[in-house]
């Protein structure tokens, strides 16, 4: 992407963070013909993957940007999702016959996603401003002043409103006194993607449940997988002999898996939490921001990229019309799907953090009677797919005075029924 140009002083959306969500919602608007100023503090994006699954339903979302084709071209697409107990098959979850046009998981480094994403918003005339940190924001009933630092020195933007894409810890939640609550999960965990010799091959992700922990393996595109494990006093960087380690005591036994390089590894920490609201005025959150929870079942990322979809259609509608007011539907949009997103995410982790031989037997017969429930295993996929999350997301439809409609979807989620 070429140099971005002066940084503009004026602008009428402000976002904080050019991830995956911040490119996003810079899309939205550069389509929509709205003013943006998209920074992000970093020079560079990040060249690793983290997140590494693109569902059902988020898919359908970003072909509204323009991108789904592109980022299923460059990923792996993957039907099967396998809950295993060393050789054991415990839960079968297919995606091929979901109703859909990307009936399929995804799998596509993060880092790709972030090119693709940002292709596709130079391709429009849009540009990222790198190397440019949020220190500062105020606002007020007309708008809001956020002071910017980077090489160019300190300067302060004037905006209409602030959208913070900016993570975990983010500025703009901060400045808006939003509370952010939840807790953190007590093991620590690793990251990693490595080349290895798998017995189960490509098709499939495979979540392993053993008595040791758990311990997902996800074909990644380039001869990679992803690994993500439960372990305790994770080294921050673990290596081969760690990785193998988790395989060895939580994968298959008939035939071994071997690992043959780490491209790349990390440990971090679970956390559980979601913003008691996604707006202050004319400061919202999104993404990370607003939610955050556990890996299980791949579904942060997705979250966040249908919030900025939504947002960014939102947002276009307030500004072209005048009425504000409309920005109250996006909490009441997202903010619903999130907490789906974390009770799933929350009962998959606890499912696989069972303690103790009874209760990890107990959980096995349950997910094994539960595979022979078609109606139960359908549920599961839906969730899973995000699809279940439809009347939640992004059926909206605009008028040409910018209005935007979908009274039946809010009605819905209002009435509880959604």
């Amino acid at each position: 992407m070429k140099a971005p140009p002066t940084l503009p002083l004026e602008t009428d959306v402000l976002i904080v963070g050019a991830g995956p969500t911040g490119l996003a919602l810079a899309i939205s608007l550069q389509q929509a013909g709205i003013r943006h100023l998209l920074i992000d503090k970093l020079n560079e994006g990040l060249n690793t993957s983290r997140a590494a699954v693109i569902h059902v339903h988020t898919l359908e979302v970003l072909d509204q940007l323009g991108v789904g084709e592109a980022l299923a071209a460059s990923g792996m697409r993957l039907s099967k999702f396998r809950l295993r107990d060393r050789d054991r098959v415990l839960l079968r979850i297919g995606f091929d016959k979901l109703p859909s046009r990307h009936p399929y998981l995804l799998m596509l480094p993060q880092d790709q996603t972030e090119r693709i994403l940002g292709e596709r918003l130079a391709s429009l005339g849009g540009a990222v401003y790198r190397g440019v940190t949020a220190t500062g924001v105020e606002q007020d009933e007309a708008g809001a002043t956020v002071t910017l630092d980077g090489a160019m020195g300190s300067r302060k933007v004037r905006t209409r409103f602030v959208v913070g894409g900016d993570g975990m810890q983010s500025i703009v939640r901060q400045a808006a006194g939003i509370a952010f609550e939840g807790s953190t999960y007590e093991d620590s965990f690793v990251l990693a993607d490595v080349r290895l010799d798998w017995p189960l091959g490509a098709e499939e992700v495979s979540l392993f449940l053993s008595a040791a922990g758990l311990v997902v393996v996800a074909p990644l595109p380039g001869d990679r997988y992803r690994i993500v494990a439960s372990m305790e006093d994770a080294p921050e960087r673990p290596g081969i002999e760690h990785i193998q380690a988790l395989l060895d005591a939580r994968g298959p036994r008939r035939s071994q898996a071997r690992v043959r390089k780490v491209v790349w590894s990390s440990r971090f920490r679970i956390h559980h939490r979601l913003a008691r609201s996604y707006r202050s005025g004319r400061l919202l959150l999104m993404g990370d921001a607003a939610h955050v929870h556990s890996p299980a079942g791949g579904q942060g990322m997705n979250a966040g990229l249908v919030d900025a979809v939504v947002l960014g259609r939102l947002l276009a509608a307030a500004i072209r019309s005048g009425e504000e007011s409309v920005l109250d539907r996006y909490e009441e949009m997202r903010r619903p799907a999130a907490e789906s997103v974390l009770r799933l995410a929350g009962r998959l982790t606890s499912l696989a953090t069972v303690r103790g031989r009874i209760g990890q037997m107990v959980r096995n017969t349950m997910l094994w009677l539960l595979d022979r429930v078609p109606a139960a295993r359908r549920k599961l996929t839906m969730d899973l797919s995000g699809l279940s999350r439809r009347a939640l997301a992004y059926f909206l439809e605009e008028g040409q005075d910018g209005e935007i409609s979908g009274a039946p979807q809010l009605q819905a989620i209002r009435g509880g029924r959604a």
